[in-house]
């Protein structure tokens, strides 16, 4: 075992890596590895160029023809303000900053918008997958409403040698009817123009915030957002990682649910409510990568746990952002190839 990922998991290390999952069992999944492109998306009706998409992100960086992705995504600067975003590292208001961070942290792919990236599409689509980011939830408006608005076009990302579009459908909100659609005509549209699709499936609605709790976080209700994603032909699904389970049931009047999916096919350990999600997205043929969260006190920490239990739930990998670029540059790569020591490590295996 790698004697940083035990360092920085201590009094975890029983509870994530002794962990067996007893009720949705791996050999039901389909899990990565360096021969997923073969085995899970040649016979669907992707294209030859999507494929050959889907391969280019899979065989780059350090985690290279292993089947897991690590991705670096800075939109943040319309997501959460640029000052917010970037004064604590102001050299990420410089796109080129930001794709070297992920070119030196060997990342598989960088996320950014169409801004962003296209100022220095010459220079770097051909070294690392671009991954365009269409929509953004844009907080000048005042008051502030929270919904995607598509910034981009597919087309544009196609022109500038994008590997892949990016979007996200706050599923559960007012607005996400029209979020589906607008979404699910763009990755039509990246489908046919050779590019790979990838979907942030976030949950939001005030109602989901309840006197028991967030469940924003709920492995019920995103685990349904994954589905949904699945459904419009999302290649691969970014989600947040789990906190608990039973959203359905703690909203009032809403949805519908089965008890088995919280006796069956579920515990309350982080791991098995992960493969829940994983399930959920056409059992991992869309595969599942967590996000890093926000930056805080214990960065490295916080990340490798997620690390460990996307990884042994089955998932793809970590999309890590924040985390990384909002502290000096050595050590956003150093926290970055951390987590990809993780799924480069044998001995952390699929529970």
């Amino acid at each position: 075992m790698n004697s940083r990922i035990e360092q920085f998991i201590n009094e975890d290390t029983e509870a994530l890596l002794g962990h067996r999952c007893g009720k949705i069992p791996a050999s039901s999944l389909q899990l990565p590895g360096s021969d997923f492109v073969d085995r899970v998306w040649i016979p669907t009706d992707r294209s030859a160029r999507v494929l050959g998409s889907l391969q280019r992100m899979f065989s780059s960086g350090r985690l290279g023809d292993s089947g897991y992705l690590s991705i670096l995504p800075v939109d943040q600067g319309v997501e959460h303000s640029a000052g917010a975003s970037f004064a604590t590292n102001a050299a990420y208001f410089d796109p080129d900053r930001i794709v070297n961070l992920a070119i030196d942290a060997g990342c598989n792919g960088v996320a950014s918008t169409v801004g962003s990236l296209g100022m220095v599409a010459r220079r770097y689509a051909h070294r690392i997958p671009f991954i365009v980011k269409l929509n953004h939830n844009e907080l000048l408006s005042f008051p502030n409403t929270h919904d995607q608005i598509y910034f981009a076009s597919v087309r544009q990302a196609a022109d500038m040698g994008a590997a892949a579009v990016g979007a996200t459908i706050y599923f559960g909100s007012p607005e996400s009817h029209r979020q589906i659609v607008e979404t699910s005509r763009a990755f039509e549209q990246a489908h046919a123009l050779g590019m790979a699709t990838i979907l942030w499936c976030y949950l939001r609605n005030p109602a989901f915030k309840t006197e028991g709790g967030d469940h924003h976080t709920a492995a019920d209700l995103t685990g349904q957002a994954n589905h949904l994603g699945a459904t419009i032909q999302a290649d691969i699904i970014k989600q947040k990682l789990p906190t608990h389970n039973g959203g359905y049931r703690a909203i009032a009047n809403f949805g519908k649910t089965d008890a088995r999916v919280y006796t069956d096919l579920s515990t309350d350990h982080p791991i098995d409510l992960t493969r829940y999600q994983i399930l959920n997205g056409y059992a991992g043929r869309a595969g599942l990568i967590n996000s890093g969260g926000a930056s805080g006190g214990n960065d490295f920490s916080a990340a490798i746990r997620t690390a460990i239990i996307n990884k042994r739930a089955g998932g793809m990998g970590l999309i890590c952002g924040r985390k990384a670029f909002q502290r000096p540059t050595s050590e956003g790569v150093d926290l970055i190839n951390t987590i990809q020591d993780v799924y480069l490590e044998p001995t952390i295996s699929i529970a």
